[in-house]
């Protein structure tokens, strides 16, 4: 008591203000994301300037600095979404004192997720940056066919068009709009692209070539804003209708699309070095069962604190700091919000599960799958093979044709859309921090509830044999066997997971397939379980 006697609380918001003026108390309000006091400066601001000043030459000044220390690593993005709340109540506080003039936008966008793709959290932090940066954005939503963007593009009066995606697929459906758009003579109007299966080669020299007009790549929502700037410095100019040569398809491709590349089913007697078992698991049963009562609090356990804080969070080690810091500033900043969410969204998460077993064995890339009697092919999945290290095939796993049949697992596991609808209505209302704290929470427990059924499956199937007793260690699936997702490299068509509904009937436990095969509601997921215990994770080339 003695040591602190003298010690004065420092964190009150309002000691940060004081002695600035009210140009430089309102900037500091957007910097450092406080609310509290906000509306009575901004009352004072209009004392001396017009709403729309406020906004144009005081606040969109603090947002320019929040992204200058976001580009040079001195603001975590979770932070950065705490300004734009700041920016959006500022905003929401003048717009009624403001008469609309003409002009007064920086710039218009229209954003829209693919046709066929479901995720749109990296086109929803494109559209929080830039409607709070001074620019108009129209987001259409996901899953939209090139007709609609079109159709609403013209109806918005936008300038530019923002298409976003997630999967490989998506990228050759944004080719496929650029190519429509030209044969529409749509190519004046420029073409912002992002998404995580794209690459700045694909998009600057392969998509650059293809489209007759202006078509630009944002590897995030800041170089989204600064691809904006530079549009609407040239707007007055009016993009040239570049004429270019057809490209032939092969050219118009990234290096990550090669796992779509027929050639890679094709055997040709190659195998992999990995020897079959003689004795695998017995089938626990055939066909499949559900699961839908679980401790929430149990499956927390399973989610890896580093994919949610690092990961969906986007909380980065800054520039200096060591990993003993960095850890220590972790549990600090993000640990607090993870509890508190475990709390708010344990009414929210529905978890359920379908999973089963079957028959099958393997024939070159192929794996079979029987029915009950062990010999009546049901369907048969197609993996690609590596062209080189080991040749590994999924299929190489399992006992081939002519031995007895071997036995493998899969799971469909979902925590509902509750999350969804949750995530959604924050971003509708200008929560952007617990948007992005919310989307994480619900994809990673996902992901912890696929760990923990998987865990099940090993137990239920007799090779729990290494069992791991440290979670990291189970989070490197140091563990007997491994399971593979739909949609990765070593088992990448999504449209498999077509029959995987046959086998599973995840509808039961509310399932459903978009048209380009992806699991509605977003945060599902799914899995083949290989129990060889060989079988890890690799890439195919």
């Amino acid at each position: 008591m003695s040591r602190f006697e003298n010690v004065r609380a420092s964190s009150d918001a309002t000691d940060a203000f004081a002695g600035l003026s009210i140009e430089d108390q309102l900037k500091k309000h957007i910097i450092n994301g406080v609310k509290k006091g906000l509306d009575s400066r901004l009352q004072t601001a209009l004392e001396t300037y017009t709403p729309l000043a406020i906004i144009n030459d005081i606040l969109l000044d603090g947002m320019k600095t929040v992204g200058e220390l976001f580009g040079s690593g001195k603001m975590q993005l979770p932070f950065v979404l705490q300004s734009a709340e700041v920016m959006k109540t500022a905003v929401r506080f003048l717009e009624p004192l403001m008469e609309r003039v003409e002009g007064s936008e920086k710039g218009s966008i229209l954003l829209a997720t693919v046709a066929g793709d479901v995720h749109d959290i990296g086109k929803n932090l494109v559209d929080i940056i830039l409607s709070n940066n001074g620019y108009r954005v129209v987001n259409i939503g996901i899953k939209q066919p090139i007709n609609t963007i079109l159709d609403k593009y013209r109806e918005s009066g936008c300038q530019v068009i923002g298409l976003s995606g997630l999967l490989v697929k998506s990228t050759l459906i944004m080719k496929e709009n650029l190519l429509e758009m030209n044969s529409r003579n749509l190519s004046r109007v420029p073409v912002i692209l992002g998404g995580a299966a794209l690459t700045r080669s694909y998009v600057e020299q392969d998509l650059r070539n293809l489209y007759k007009g202006k078509v630009f790549y944002a590897q995030d929502a800041f170089e989204g804003l600064r691809v904006m700037e530079e549009i609407a410095a040239t707007a007055h100019e009016s993009a040239p209708e570049v004429e270019t040569e057809d490209v032939p398809v092969e050219r118009v491709r990234s290096h990550r699309l090669d796992v779509l590349d027929p050639s890679l089913y094709v055997f040709d007697g190659i195998r992999s070095d990995v020897v079959p078992l003689a004795d695998s698991p017995a089938l626990p049963f055939y066909g499949a069962k559900r699961h839908t009562n679980f401790d929430i609090f149990e499956l927390y356990k399973y989610i890896n604190p580093i994919a949610l804080f690092r990961g969906q969070w986007q909380f980065k080690r800054p520039e200096g700091m060591g990993n003993v810091e960095f850890t220590a500033w972790l549990d600090a900043q993000a640990r607090p919000v993870f509890e508190r969410l475990q709390r708010e969204l344990a009414r929210v998460l529905e978890p359920k599960v379908v999973w089963g077993y079957f028959p099958c064995n393997s024939e070159g890339n192929d794996l079979i799958i029987y029915e009950e009697d062990e010999r009546t092919e049901r369907m048969r999945f197609s993996f690609p093979r590596q062209r080189d290290h080991r040749n590994l095939c999924l299929s190489d796993f399992f006992r081939p044709v002519g031995e007895a049949p071997d036995t493998v697992g899969f799971h469909v596991v979902t925590v509902g859309k509750k999350i969804s609808e949750h995530e959604q209505k924050l971003f509708a209302d200008g929560n952007y921090q617990d948007y992005l704290f919310v989307h994480g929470m619900g994809v990673e427990t996902a992901e912890a509830l696929a760990e923990y059924w998987h865990r099940q499956i090993r137990l239920e199937m007799g090779i729990g044999d290494q069992e791991p007793d440290d979670f990291r260690l189970m989070f490197s699936a140091k563990y007997h066997g491994s399971r593979y997702s739909f949609g990765y490299p070593a088992c990448p068509n999504l449209e498999d997971q077509s029959k995987l509904f046959e086998l599973l009937k995840p509808e039961q436990i509310g399932l459903e397939l978009s048209e380009e095969f992806m699991l509605v509601p977003e945060q599902s997921t799914s899995a083949i379980i290989v129990h060889h215990p060989e079988a890890k994770y690799f890439n195919i080339r």
